[in-house]
């Protein structure tokens, strides 16, 4: 297979909330409306960016983490996008050299152009002066240009293209308007799902800021490598998996689902807060969300509810994470301090809190083996049992998730990416080590 070259570009930031999400998405929609193929891969482990930008392009967005993930599935995932796309774009996550490895990594390791996005408000040639640090900062740091966001007037446009220097130009100018803002809420924005139409207005109104701007022309091309990845082990094959999925469960790694398909499993989706009743399945995956914004319907669901726990006293295999994890509790405790119950298959209750929570990458150390993923939440657990292991941190010595395990219940805060260990992901779906023991 011979190397690949296709438009692409990296869109970063000096931090969080400078308007990335949005500018990515208007970019996508721009192209889109011109008949191109728009691929969009976001850095890091985030479930809600993807899902805006999935609307925004038309297509699929994957995540991508040289942690997480490793170099040779990220390549892989960029030369089977090149093969079709017109475009390739990527979002960063938090600032520009954030953590280890950061956005500046995975745009240097793939030889990808950044374009800097910049909220430009209350800013004008220090914009300047701020966007040259950033480019010079590293010497393997290829910088397009500025993308200035927020930007108050033509007036306050020019002024910042004049303090530029000449090898970092405006590439554009971004108006600062409530018409394409995109709507956020605690853990980030709102799911692409609850707000589709008000998204599509959004979309297009941001598309039309970047016509006559630079963006409007696709970026340098980029050479991408041809890399396979090992063959999986067809070990579910013939298993069939319950995946919850709707408005309280939805952060789910395309790259898990399809790995599990791979592997041979037949997925068979369901809602926790709809269904009364659980498909016909082997095993059950709970996944992350917002179970906390749909209690009433969880609690007065007592279908639902009675049918997980007879399948959980079954000895069969679930794998609950965070929001899954939760649910799996007692109670959940709202902001008001009101407890609402859930399954009860473990001891414990979730606490809502109004801020603060835990974030960051970790190893889980399961019986099956070890796998990577992160924690990102705004509660906290009290009263529960006794963990049989606690996750490990990327680089810190503190404990970190706890990892709790009844009967066939896996249960943690953590989200897993399911590739990092696909034969790990095999036996716990398999019920390797559970054979019906409580750990608890």
């Amino acid at each position: 297979m011979s190397s690949i070259f296709c438009p692409a570009l990296f869109l970063a930031a000096p931090s969080s909330g400078q308007g990335k999400t949005t500018i990515t998405a208007a970019i996508a929609r721009f192209h889109r409306l011109r008949g191109r193929d728009v691929r969009i891969f976001k850095m890091g482990p985030d479930y809600l960016d993807p899902q805006i930008l999935e609307q925004a392009s038309g297509n699929p967005v994957v995540q991508l983490d040289l942690w997480m993930a490793g170099e040779d599935y990220c390549r892989y995932q960029f030369y089977t996008a090149a093969q079709t796309a017109d475009l390739i774009l990527v979002e960063g996550a938090m600032g520009m050299f954030d953590g280890e490895p950061s956005s500046a990594d995975l745009a240097t390791t793939f030889n990808i152009p950044i374009a800097l996005v910049m909220d430009v408000k209350g800013m004008a040639q220090t914009t300047a002066a701020l966007a040259t640090g950033l480019a010079n900062y590293r010497s393997d740091v290829c910088v397009a240009g500025l993308i200035a966001n927020n930007c108050a007037s033509d007036r306050h446009r020019q002024l910042i293209a004049d303090a530029l220097p000449d090898d970092l130009p405006l590439l554009a100018a971004i108006s600062r308007d409530p018409a394409i803002s995109l709507p956020e809420r605690h853990l980030g924005l709102v799911q692409a799902s609850e707000v589709s139409d008000m998204l599509e207005a959004r979309f297009n109104a941001a598309a039309n800021m970047i016509e006559y701007s630079a963006l409007a022309e696709l970026p340098a091309l980029v050479e991408f490598s041809p890399r396979e990845l090992p063959l999986v082990p067809p070990c579910l094959r013939g298993l069939r998996i319950g995946v919850a999925r709707d408005e309280a469960f939805s952060f789910i790694y395309a790259a898990n689902l399809e790995l599990l398909a791979n592997m041979g499993a037949e997925l068979r989706y369901f809602s926790p807060l709809h269904d009364t009743q659980l498909p016909d399945v082997d095993a059950l995956w709970l996944p992350g969300g917002y179970p906390e914004l749909h209690v009433k319907a969880l609690v007065e669901n007592s279908k639902m509810r009675s049918q997980v726990r007879d399948f959980y006293l079954a000895n069969k295999v679930i794998l609950a994470e965070c929001g899954g994890f939760m649910y799996c509790l007692e109670n959940i405790k709202d902001l008001e301090g009101h407890s609402h119950g859930m399954l009860g298959l473990l001891t414990g209750e979730a606490v809502m809190r109004e801020r603060g929570g835990c974030q960051g990458m970790q190893y889980a150390e399961l019986p099956e083996g070890e796998l990577r993923g992160h924690s990102h939440h705004r509660s906290a657990t009290e009263n529960t049992s006794l963990p049989i292991a606690y996750g490990r941190r990327q680089r810190h010595t503190a404990p970190g998730e706890a990892i709790y395990r009844s009967r066939g219940l896996t249960a943690s805060y953590l989200h897993l990416f399911f590739p990092s260990n696909p034969v790990a992901i095999g036996s716990l779906f398999r019920g390797g080590t559970n054979s019906g023991t409580s750990f608890e």
